[in-house]
């Protein structure tokens, strides 16, 4: 089965919808988003999911109760740490910030975090996966990423969304 997962929109549609392209072209089952969204705006285009999306809040999302309001629809948020189960009964722990599941992951299987914009998958010591999808916005960096874990393979992907334009700079 397999899992998307994504973070960092910071209010970029454009990137947003590219992700769902992707993941419901991919068949994934669940999405998971670890985090800033920032606001209401790009909740509607997530009805386009062909599956269930389980969101926590980043430490960027300004109008919790208008976000929280919108993925009702969508499917669930809340405050990090959150903790999933897939149907076949991968555990994972769901943040934004690596920081806030300091000495809790317990017996979770996949870590997922996000705040640094940077796409990042590392196993520890104990063979738990750490997922860091990169940036949807792709505000940062120019590079937005997302990341797709297969449940049966137990393995993790970072995927490129379409290029961006190049940033605009203004001379000193």
């Amino acid at each position: 089965m397999k899992i998307g997962i994504f973070a960092d929109i910071h209010d970029n549609v454009d990137n947003l919808r590219h992700t769902i392209r992707l993941f419901n072209a991919l068949g994934c089952r669940a999405v998971l988003l670890a985090g800033d969204l920032v606001s209401p705006l790009v909740v509607p285009a997530m009805r386009k999911f062909h599956c269930p999306v389980i969101a926590c809040f980043g430490d960027n999302d300004g109008n919790r109760v208008g976000i929280s309001g919108g993925m009702k629809i969508v499917g669930t948020m809340g405050n990090p740490p959150m903790c999933w189960k897939s149907p076949d009964g991968v555990r994972f722990l769901l943040c934004h910030q690596l920081q806030d599941v300091k000495d809790c992951c317990g017996d979770a299987d996949v870590v997922v975090f996000a705040h640094t914009h940077r796409p990042s998958i590392a196993a520890d010591r104990h063979g738990r996966l750490f997922i860091n999808p990169g940036e949807v916005g792709g505000w940062m960096f120019r590079r937005p990423t997302v990341a797709v874990y297969d449940t049966e393979r137990r393995e993790a992907e970072i995927l490129n969304l379409p290029e961006m334009s190049p940033g605009v700079y203004i001379e000193e």
